[in-house]
């Protein structure tokens, strides 16, 4: 049906609206079904810079599933950074990097966090505090490794000041004295 749509496309004029909620429903539905190869093609034929950006913020607005996320925030990041705002380009690569470190998380845990993939380093106290340290040792090196390549709202200082506050908090045991008995 999405192809019989963009055959008409090209034979009769559609507004603009119209053309950009037929590509991002297309969009979405490739995403969901898992054919990223297919998404990008899609993306790829789109012509008009400013239709294909549309289209992709609006399918990512619209919080799809894990991979699709993970696809469009790589996509946006990497096709249209100098196009976006600060705020929503710390926004989405901070969507990015919370869907990478998900990624590393087992496959059945991950619907658990799933509401925290644009606030990583929130993701990362929740596994501190659902006590969950390989989970997060693999998340903070996942971090590590991102951070070294992106700016975002936050920094390997406060990943490591998260860490040393909840260590702190593992070595704090209150106690009261008892008398000794005889």
């Amino acid at each position: 049906d999405y192809e019989l749509c963009e055959e008409w496309v090209q034979l009769y004029p559609v507004p603009r609206e119209d053309l950009i909620n037929l590509h991002r429903e297309h969009l979405i539905y490739l995403l969901e079904v898992g054919d990223m190869e297919k998404a990008l093609k899609l993306l790829q034929r789109i012509e008009d810079p400013g239709i294909c950006l549309a289209i992709s913020e609006q399918s990512l607005d619209q919080r799809p599933n894990l991979a699709a996320s993970h696809f469009l925030a790589d996509y946006l990041t990497a096709h249209f950074y100098a196009n976006l705002t600060t705020a929503r380009r710390n926004e989405i690569q901070a969507l990015y990097m919370g869907s990478k470190v998900l990624l590393t998380l087992p496959e059945l845990s991950r619907v658990n966090y799933f509401h925290l993939s644009s606030r990583p380093l929130l993701m990362v106290e929740q596994l501190l505090m659902n006590m969950k340290v390989d989970w997060v040792a693999v998340a903070v090196q996942t971090l590590h490794q991102l951070l070294a390549e992106q700016e975002i709202g936050f920094t390997v200082e406060d990943i490591d000041n998260l860490l040393s506050k909840y260590a702190e908090k593992a070595l704090h045991f209150p106690f009261a004295l008892k008398e000794k008995r005889s």
